[in-house]
């Protein structure tokens, strides 16, 4: 007879192999393509699209959104405006006041005739796939999930368990953000969908940036969204999730109450007072742009070549003879590219980089693979700021977020003399080789300004930590605190996330970041 050990390790065999195992429903999954541009023309956002443009030389017109409150009207004047179809790509999809009032308008656009696509990586449904396939059981709404997993999809916990049997495709994830409605007007950028992205979290959000567009650019990443979704990565939820026809209708009616009952909450009494035109069309900055992917079966490959990825696309599209500014959530330079910046900074290059502390970061064991790389920089001139997660109340320019506790940086953008990317792209090894990104590349005299604005802002003592060497050859943390500059010679943050950061160096991380 089998002894009690041997017949434990058969129970944890069985329970794992039913938990890999599990089953999909039988569903039809569907080639769509976005609207033409014909027919895009004859909406009312094409419409007023193809006017702007015609006053101007350029192709493309943009507008950036650094706001939090602002971005979300933008979106949600987007639902309200589109006529015929809303394409939305999101890495994470959060359950929050945000949220709820973004799938309730989608569901009354749907209720007006416009086709909704929702295309979201997997790690960002977990645990919401109900209520994702309720959503898709409109007739109208067609849901995605991209790089999924049949089973554990209720928790973190068991989806990790159950990626452990394909742990390199499932460390690779579809990073990219895009909305696109009636082929006519775009938003890419950094932010997901979730209140800390829309300053609508009361205790942390993050300071994030998209580019509005309108113009050349927009069809091209409407034509990257089509891409994805009909890659056979993007699979429909209700494979994994069975719902009954009518559950959209449940789902609508929880929403309305539930946003009945919050009406007067601050956050959508200020929301109220925003313009939600999206763009903002008589502010626009005008130049060309340049729609930038990585290819969705990324997720599938070996590690790519360097030129296969979207940073060596990048690469390859811009030109850098006087200023490097690279603003980035996550930071992990790596030894090549320590070499590549240090490099450029000798030949008299100005390098800028902005990226989260130690204290702001909501990954510390990130900032264990950039902090060793800090003396070497500054040594070679590079100019290094670090956000601080305190911020001033009520302020609306530029990296500031108000209103919340504690902040961190959340923006992915890359300025090339006079050329601006704004994506999803973080400037680390995960966004290089194992996430999928999107972006624009663009040129413009105005949007440039605009930025070295936004720059500006996210580099005063009062925001940001300014990072030096004092003469001894050790680093120096320079801030101003109630109008008077301070100089720390001992990194901030809590013991906790110094060990994590310390623990991600020591067990070289660095890669997989």
């Amino acid at each position: 007879m089998p002894s009690a050990g041997r017949w434990s390790q058969w129970f944890c065999l069985l329970w794992l192999c039913s938990l890999l195992v599990g089953c999909t429903h039988a569903v039809v999954r569907e080639h769509h393509t976005a609207l033409s541009l014909t027919d895009a023309r004859d909406t009312w956002l094409g419409t007023r699209a193809h006017q702007a443009l015609a006053e101007q030389t350029e192709p493309d017109g943009f507008a950036l959104l650094a706001n939090g409150q602002q971005a979300f009207a933008a979106r949600v004047g987007l639902i309200r405006q589109a006529q015929r179809e809303l394409d939305i790509q999101t890495y994470l999809l959060g359950d929050g006041q945000t949220t709820r009032l973004i799938l309730s308008q989608l569901l009354e656009a749907a209720e007006e005739g416009v086709r909704v696509r929702l295309l979201v990586d997997d790690i960002g449904a977990i645990g919401q796939g109900e209520r994702l396939a309720a959503l898709s059981s409109h007739p109208g709404i067609h849901v995605r999930v991209y790089n999924p997993l049949p089973v554990g999809r209720g928790h973190l916990l068991t989806r990790v368990l159950a990626s452990a049997v394909n742990p390199a495709q499932q460390h690779r994830r579809m990073h990219n953000k895009l909305w696109v409605a009636d082929n006519s007007v775009a938003i890419v950028g950094g932010r997901n969908l979730g209140d800390e992205y829309f300053d609508a979290n009361d205790s942390r959000n993050f300071a994030d940036l998209d580019f509005a567009t309108i113009g050349a650019v927009v069809p091209e990443l409407s034509r990257s969204f089509d891409v994805y979704w009909n890659h056979g990565l993007a699979q429909p939820i209700e494979r994994y999730h069975a719902v009954n026809s009518d559950a959209w209708q449940t789902l609508k009616a929880g929403l309305a109450a539930w946003l009945d009952d919050n009406a007067d909450s601050e956050y959508f009494n200020e929301l109220r007072h925003r313009s939600r035109n999206a763009p903002p069309w008589e502010t626009l900055h005008w130049g060309e742009g340049l729609a930038m992917w990585d290819s969705p079966g990324k997720l599938s490959s070996a590690t790519p070549e360097w030129s296969d990825t979207l940073l060596g696309e990048l690469t390859e599209a811009t030109e850098l003879s006087q200023r490097l500014v690279i603003i980035s959530a996550y930071f992990v330079p790596t030894e090549p590219g320590v070499k590549r910046l240090t490099e450029l900074a000798d030949r008299g290059v100005t390098v800028e980089i902005i990226t989260n502390s130690l204290e702001s970061t909501d990954a510390a064991v990130v900032h264990g693979a950039y902090a060793p790389w800090r003396k070497t920089l500054l040594e070679h001139g590079v100019r290094l700021y670090e956000l601080r997660p305190e911020q001033e109340a009520g302020s609306d320019d530029g990296m500031r977020v108000p209103g919340a506790s504690a902040s961190a940086l959340h923006i992915k953008a890359l300025s090339f003399d006079d050329q601006l990317f704004v994506g999803s792209f973080n400037a680390d090894p995960r966004s290089i080789y194992w996430n999928t990104e999107l972006g624009v590349l663009a040129r413009s005299e105005s949007l440039m300004q605009a930025f070295n604005e936004l720059v500006a802002v996210g580099q005063e003592p009062s925001l940001s930590y300014r990072i030096d060497l004092t003469p001894d050859g050790e680093l120096s943390w320079h801030l101003e605190s109630e109008g008077e500059m301070e100089v720390l010679t001992a990194e901030p943050g809590s013991a906790w996330r110094h060990f994590n950061a310390w623990l991600s160096h020591t067990l070289k991380l660095e890669r997989w970041l």
